[in-house]
């Protein structure tokens, strides 16, 4: 039993465990329509979520990824709408360059948090937060505190609610960057140097290791996944909001400490994280459809990110016990 406990987690018992409460709770909740609107709301932090397991496997994190999905928001859609105004009859031009530039400004801070992290030695915790209050300002200096609109209304009708493949498109974006990090991660030799760096940066520097590349490269992913996640959510509101993603840095590594990636780094596995995006989804889904109160919510979710942390100090140790013996 202690094997299993260290090798799977604690994880799909309180899967389990909630499906059971809010089930019995609302009749509604473990219907078709549910589920689905249930995946769709999980998609977006799935993708943010297994950035922030790039950057965790090298014993850092990000808490600027809430700032990324408001900055590629505003700058993507304040793009977007400049172009599509300038050229009203190139509306997929206009929804590509708005993307690109949403995605690109998320890759300058991730680029930002790397340098200062790897090169500069600044703490990851007082790097990203430092960006975050930066970006948020940005965001808020540009928009005025506003909604952007003036986007080409088919942004939102196949980004935002539209199906590709038989499947709502923020699903399908999320399955397929699923695919692409665990592919990284399992089949790459950039995988296999973000597990070495998080377990031991000096024994993967003098291993021949490029530890300063690394640690960018892992901060340029996550950002990337937060910055998709960001254009695909300004696509659902169908407006450029500088006040969203505040929620993500928490939510995200609680989805991860809890699929039990160590903040220590050097392990998580990709499908895991997506369950603890997916748990922390239903958790969130469950509370709304028996009407708890948002603060509340916030306070729970809290809760499960230090019950998380426990579990993960219980694992280390259980597991330093086991290969003692």
């Amino acid at each position: 039993m202690t094997r299993l406990f260290v090798k799977v987690g604690v994880l799909p018992i309180l899967v389990v465990i909630a499906v059971a409460i809010f089930a019995s709770a609302s009749e509604n909740f473990l219907t078709a329509r549910n589920l689905l609107n249930l995946l769709r709301q999980s998609s977006y932090l799935v993708m943010v979520s297994i950035g922030q397991m790039f950057v965790l496997l090298t014993a850092g994190f990000d808490l600027s990824v809430g700032t990324i999905i408001a900055l590629s928001s505003v700058v993507g859609a304040t793009t977007m709408a400049a172009t599509y105004a300038a050229f009203p009859e190139s509306v997929y031009l206009a929804i590509l360059v708005g993307m690109a530039a949403g995605v690109a400004v998320g890759l300058v801070v991730g680029f930002i948090n790397g340098i200062g992290v790897a090169h500069f030695q600044v703490s990851p915790f007082v790097m990203t937060l430092g960006i975050s209050s930066i970006g948020f300002g940005i965001a808020l200096y540009m928009t005025g505190g506003s909604p952007v609109y003036g986007m080409p209304m088919e942004f939102g009708n196949t980004f935002g609610f539209g199906n590709i493949l038989g499947l709502p498109t923020p699903i399908l974006v999320a399955l397929l960057m699923t695919i692409f990090a665990m592919v990284i991660v399992n089949r790459t030799r950039l995988g296999r140097y973000f597990y070495a760096v998080g377990g031991n940066i000096n024994a993967a520097r003098l291993s021949g290791i490029n530890t300063h590349k690394t640690l960018i490269l892992a901060y340029l992913l996550c950002a990337s996944f937060a910055a998709m996640a960001g254009m695909l959510i300004t696509a659902r509101l169908d407006t450029g909001e500088a006040n969203i993603g505040a929620a993500m840095p928490l939510e995200s590594i609680a989805a991860c400490v809890i699929a039990g990636v160590s903040l220590r780094g050097g392990i998580g596995r990709v499908e895991h994280v997506v369950l603890g995006a997916v748990f922390i989804s239903l958790v969130q889904n469950g509370m709304n459809l028996t009407r708890v109160e948002s603060y509340l919510q916030t306070v729970v979710i809290g809760a499960l990110l230090i019950f998380a942390v426990i579990v993960d100090q219980i694992r280390i140790r259980l597991r330093a016990k086991l290969g003692a013996h």
